[in-house]
């Protein structure tokens, strides 16, 4: 009886370890995914800043015209 649950432990052991080894493999990927989400949203507004900005300068430019052409 020793000997077979000494053969048990080690594939319970073995088993166990598979399984960890999965879960991290499978949180590494939803980390990666995050992180890939996250960079694009960045990047996005990013783009908006930058439109909104160019889109101000735009309208300051043309207010400041219009000012000096009623001078």
């Amino acid at each position: 009886m020793g000997l077979w649950l000494g053969i048990f432990g080690r594939i319970g052991g073995i088993l166990a370890l598979v399984a960890l080894i999965a879960l991290l493999v499978e949180k590494l990927i939803v980390l990666v995914g995050f992180v890939a989400f996250a960079i694009k949203a960045i990047i996005v507004l990013a783009f908006v800043l930058v439109f909104c900005v160019v889109g101000y300068l735009a309208l300051k430019t043309l207010r400041e015209s219009r000012k000096r052409s009623d001078h």
